[in-house]
C-alpha cells in the first residue's frame, strides 16, 4: 500500500487510505476490518474525519492515538483550504471559501454560527464561533455580532452557520434574522455581504437566491 501511496494515490479505496492511517498509529495489527467498520458507521471519509473524538471513541478499537491519526488528516485538510484565500479578499476566492467551509461545517452534528470578519478590502480579519446549539437550532445574536465587527474595525462580515439535518434551505428565521444584521451593521457603515448555509447535500447563499 505504501508503494501505492507514493505512486498513484488516486486509485486507492477509501477504507484503504483509513487502514494505512490507522496502521501508522496501531502498528502490527490488521486495521483493515476497522478501516471498514468506522466507514459503515459514519457513512464516509469526510464524515469519518469530521467526527467528533468521543463519536469515534465508541468504536471498538479506537484509542486517542488512532482518533489523533485521523484529526490530523482534518486539520491538516482545512489547513490547505483556507490558504487558497486567507491572504486574499474573500470576494475574489469565493470558491475556496466555499470549499474550506463545506469541509469544515457540513460534517458537524450540531447547528454552529460563526461569523467571518473582513477590512476595507474583503480580506479576513477574525474567522469566529457566534454560537453553537443543539442539534436542529442555534442564537445569533444581533447586537454580540454588530458589537464585535466594531471592536474589529471590520467593514464588512459574512453569516456563516451549517445545518445538520443536510438540508441547506434557509428557514423563515434564518432570513429574518439575516436581514435584521444587515439593517442594523449597515447603519454603521458595515457591509453583510452574504449568509451562507452549508448543509451536506450542499450549500445556499441568501445573496444569491435574493433573500438579502
Amino acid at each position: 500500500m505504501r508503494t501505492r501511496l507514493l505512486g498513484d494515490a488516486d486509485g486507492l479505496a477509501d477504507y484503504e487510505l483509513v487502514e494505512y492511517l490507522l496502521a501508522l498509529a496501531i502498528p502490527r495489527r490488521d486495521t483493515k476490518p476497522l478501516a471498514k467498520a468506522l466507514l459503515r458507521e459514519f457513512g464516509s471519509f469526510a464524515q469519518l474525519i469530521g467526527a467528533d473524538p468521543d463519536s469515534l471513541r465508541r468504536i471498538d478499537g479506537m484509542g486517542d492515538g488512532a482518533i489523533a491519526a485521523l484529526k490530523i488528516v482534518r486539520a491538516t485538510s482545512l489547513r490547505m483550504l483556507k490558504g487558497e484565500f486567507c491572504e486574499r479578499p474573500l470576494l475574489s476566492s469565493w470558491d475556496a471559501l466555499l470549499d474550506w467551509l463545506r469541509a469544515d461545517m457540513a460534517p458537524i452534528e450540531v447547528e454552529r454560527v460563526r461569523v467571518l470578519y473582513l477590512n476595507s478590502r474583503n480580506m479576513l480579519i477574525r474567522d469566529e464561533v457566534a454560537s453553537e446549539g443543539s442539534i436542529d437550532q442555534s442564537a445569533i445574536y444581533v447586537r454580540e455580532v454588530v458589537k464585535r465587527a466594531l471592536e474589529l474595525g471590520a467593514s464588512a462580515i459574512i453569516l456563516v452557520h451549517n445545518h445538520p439535518s443536510g438540508n441547506p434551505e434557509p428557514s423563515r428565521q434564518d432570513i429574518a434574522i439575516t436581514r435584521d444584521i444587515a439593517e442594523v451593521a449597515g447603519k454603521l457603515g458595515i457591509v453583510l455581504h452574504d449568509h451562507i448555509i452549508i448543509g451536506g447535500s450542499g450549500h445556499r447563499s441568501l445573496r444569491a437566491m435574493g433573500l438579502l
